[in-house]
Order: C-alpha cells, then structure tokens, then sequence
C-alpha cells in the first residue's frame, strides 16, 4: 500500500511523518468473516487500525456466552486493546471480524514511541478512548435499564447500520450469546417483531423492513 492510498483510508491523520511511519512500520493483515483477530487470555502484540471492513468486539463470560461490547469501523482501533499494550496484560475481550477485513498492525514498541513522537498519534488514542467510552457506558445502560426486546432491537438496527443492509445473516444462537440471553428467548422475540410484520424469518437470515428503525423508535 503506498502512502496516499494510506492517506485515503485514515484522512484524519495528515502528519506526513505519521504516514510515512505507518506504512513503512504497521503490517497489513486480512481476516476472513468470522475470524478471530484477539483471543481472550492472549497477549496482544500489536495496535490495529482497521482500514477496510470491521470488527466486533466481545466480552465472554464464564458461562460461555459473550456480551457485544462494540464495532470497530474503518479508521478506528481498539480502546481495550490499547489498555492491554499499555499494561502488558492478556486480552479480555474477543474480536471477531464481521466481514471481510484489512487492518494496519503497528507494533506494541512503536505505539509507545508513537505517543510521544506524533502528536497526532496521541490524539487518535485519546479519541478512541473517549468514543469506546461512551460506547461502553451505553452497552452498561442497556443491560442495566432496557428489556431484553428493546436490546434486540438496538441491535438489529447497529447490524443494519454496519453493513448497510436490510438482511442479517447469522443465527438465532449467535444472537443470543452475543445479547448473553439464550437462543429460546430471542427466537420468542424475533416471532413477535415477524408478527408484527417488522421482519421477516429465513434460514438463517433476517429480512428487515427499511424502517425497522422509526418503527423500533415508535414502539
């Protein structure tokens, strides 16, 4: 990748140096859908910025459900991953990519060296930090505070809005262990949004209405 292809893909960093350090020193690496890019109780090696694609990130339980914490869109990395570099402590989260992705792998060494070099670094992490902040807190207040139906919906809706499609491919398993509810359950929910004509159940796919989410705003 060269350097202006670079700069298209992270038009927020305009430091010419920063570029420059980013593609000769970060490791481009693709993962399939489904694919594992941190493991809970691995060390991480490496800060990635996702370029292309995205990213879920997970928080298991000791049960063997996971809890959807957030995605990681182009441009962004990771907040919790940044916390286990700086602290040299294992992952414990897991992050899965959602579908086809590219990220930019800078070396934990360079990361630190970063944050004191290019301003423009610093500023991208404390950014990250802020905005998974934020994300964190209102994944806190929907387990807190929202019904479980409520919590589907929200869901459906940040499917529909990462990969900007009214289908959702995956299972109704798949769901329940990342909303850390059991599959009886939102299989329940998901009849009761079809009755209502919102969706529409396939094998293993989910047919949304275009305005599932000013319906689900209504409702």
């Amino acid at each position: 990748m060269t350097q202006n292809q670079l700069k298209e893909k992270l038009p927020f960093i305009t430091d010419p140096q920063l570029l420059e350090a980013l593609n000769n020193e970060g490791q481009l690496m693709s993962f399939k859908p489904g694919e594992a890019i941190m493991e809970p109780g691995k060390y991480i090696k490496m800060v990635p910025v996702v370029l292309e694609g995205a990213i879920k990130v997970l928080r298991p339980g000791d049960d063997g459900k996971e809890l959807f914490l957030y995605f990681l869109d182009p441009g962004e990395t990771c907040a919790l991953s940044l916390t286990c570099c700086t602290a040299s402590r294992p992952s414990e989260v897991r992050a899965v990519a959602e579908e086809y992705t590219l990220i930019l792998a800078v070396p934990i060494q360079l990361h630190e060296l970063w944050l004191e070099k290019y301003k423009q670094w610093k500023e991208f992490v404390n950014l990250t930090y802020q905005q998974r902040f934020q994300e964190l807190l209102a994944t806190l207040d929907a387990v807190a505070f929202k019904k479980m139906d409520q919590r589907l919906m929200d869901y459906i809706i940040k499917k529909m809005r990462q990969h900007k499609s009214t289908e959702l491919y995956t299972t109704h398993q798949e769901i329940a262990l990342e909303l850390g509810t059991s599959r009886e359950v939102v299989s329940r929910l998901l009849k009761q949004l079809e009755k209502k004509k919102w969706i529409e159940l396939g094998r293993n796919v989910i047919f949304i209405r275009e305005d599932f989410e000013e319906l689900a705003g209504k409702g």
